[in-house]
C-alpha cells in the first residue's frame, strides 16, 4: 500500500469530480465522475455509490481502479490507482448515508479504495 501525498490530498479537497475507472473481468471499461470522493486516511480514498451499476458490477469482478482527479484551471491533478472494497454496513457506510440522505441521496454503497500509486500532474498553467 502506498501513502497519500499532502500534494494529493489538497487536490482531491478540493477540486470534483473525481473520475473512476474500472474494467469488468473480460476488460470492458467503465468511467463515472464521483463527487463524493475524498480521502479516507493517508493510505485509503472513498467515495459513495448512488448510481453507478456498471462500476459495482466491474468492482465485484475486478476490484482494480483508477482514479484521476483533474483540475480544468490548471490541466493538472493526480491519478490514484489502487484496490477497491465495497463496503455495505458499519460505521463508514452509515456515516455516508447519514451526510447524502440531508441531501435527499440514497447511498448504496461505499467503496474503499487501499491506494497502491499516485501520481501528481503539475499544473499546466496558471488558475484563473
Amino acid at each position: 500500500m502506498a501513502k497519500l501525498p499532502e500534494e494529493a490530498k489538497k487536490i482531491i479537497s478540493r477540486v470534483l469530480p473525481a473520475f473512476i475507472a474500472t474494467a469488468s473481468k473480460k476488460g470492458k471499461p467503465n468511467v463515472s465522475p464521483k463527487g463524493s470522493f475524498r480521502v479516507l486516511d493517508d493510505e485509503h480514498v472513498v467515495f459513495a455509490e448512488m448510481a453507478s451499476p456498471r462500476t459495482i458490477a466491474n468492482l465485484r469482478e475486478n476490484p482494480q481502479v483508477s482514479a484521476m482527479v483533474f483540475d480544468p484551471a490548471t490541466w493538472g491533478g493526480c491519478r490514484i490507482w489502487g484496490k477497491a472494497e465495497i463496503i455495505d454496513s458499519g460505521p463508514l457506510f452509515d456515516s455516508f448515508k447519514a451526510e447524502f440522505a440531508r441531501l435527499k441521496m440514497d447511498v448504496h454503497s461505499i467503496v474503499r479504495i487501499a491506494v497502491e500509486k499516485v501520481e501528481i500532474m503539475p499544473p499546466l498553467k496558471k488558475a484563473g
